[in-house]
């Protein structure tokens, strides 16, 4: 399975980081932008968005651009110059180096650790950074992302469907702040209110409730009668809601301990 991986991703890289892409992506502290106003070489810049979220500018000093699509930036210099500086200007606003957006990758890569994002990502692009799989990885990654309020959501990649039978439906986005990890076969995966959430062996006799000792038993806020796990069968990701403490597991399953609500 793991032998095509170096290729598909050099295809797929290909395919998927054109410049327009960089459009949709948010620009942050770090990143290094190229910005030309047409027919005035003297306001052009090349300069780096500083810790505040900010570029210097001939003419309009500093310029807020935190969390700004490229096209937005755009729009807005082009507003500033507009307003009292420039008849009609045409500005261009390139992002020649990205630095601000990190993502981790664990577990079976060659080459783990973090890894600066350039530009949009998808996760095969991610797994090429790092060097690719190992032989013995599994067959499902999982990407643990923040969500609001402090809270994080686990998307699961089924990546047998993606590399063997081409699914680039499992291909998804990595974002900024990210941990993706790649398992090992035989391994299952805890997320959620437990104390120590992550991966861990799949026995053959291995139950969630084994499971959840294993993670260092639920937190305070754990909803015991609301868990879920996610298998993949037959490719199709399957979740199954409200089960049993005494579920056995399987490998590669993902058990989802969710907050009480009370």
């Amino acid at each position: 399975m793991k032998t095509i991986i170096t290729h598909l991703c050099i295809v797929l890289f290909g395919l998927c980081a054109s410049v327009s892409y960089a459009n949709d992506y948010h620009v942050g502290a770090g990143d290094v932008l190229s910005i030309t106003v047409y027919d005035n070489s003297d306001l052009g810049t090349k300069v780096r968005v500083s810790t505040a979220g900010t570029v210097v500018m001939p003419l309009l000093g500093q310029v807020k651009v935190d969390g700004l699509t490229v096209n937005k930036i755009t729009d807005k210099i082009t507003g500033l110059l507009a307003d009292g500086y420039l008849v009609n200007p045409q500005v261009n606003v390139f992002v020649e180096e990205f630095r601000s957006k990190k993502a981790v990758v664990l577990g079976n890569v060659r080459s783990p650790g973090l890894i600066e994002l350039s530009g949009p990502t998808n996760f095969l692009e991610l797994v090429s950074k790092a060097g690719g799989l190992e032989k013995d990885a599994g067959d499902t990654a999982t990407i643990q992302r923040q969500a609001e309020q402090g809270k994080k959501n686990i998307v699961v990649v089924d990546l047998v469907a993606l590399i063997e039978q081409g699914d680039l439906s499992q291909n998804v986005q990595v974002m900024d702040g990210d941990t993706v990890f790649i398992s090992k076969a035989g391994m299952c995966f805890i997320t959620g209110e437990v104390e120590q959430p992550g991966t861990y062996a799949c026995g053959d006799d291995l139950t969630v409730l084994k499971l959840v000792a294993l993670a260092g038993g639920f937190t305070g806020k754990a909803s015991k009668s609301g868990l879920s796990i996610v298998r993949i069968i037959e490719n199709e990701k399957k979740v199954f809601k409200n089960i049993d403490l005494y579920t056995r597991l399987l490998d590669n399953d993902v058990v989802v301990v969710p907050e009480s609500f009370f």
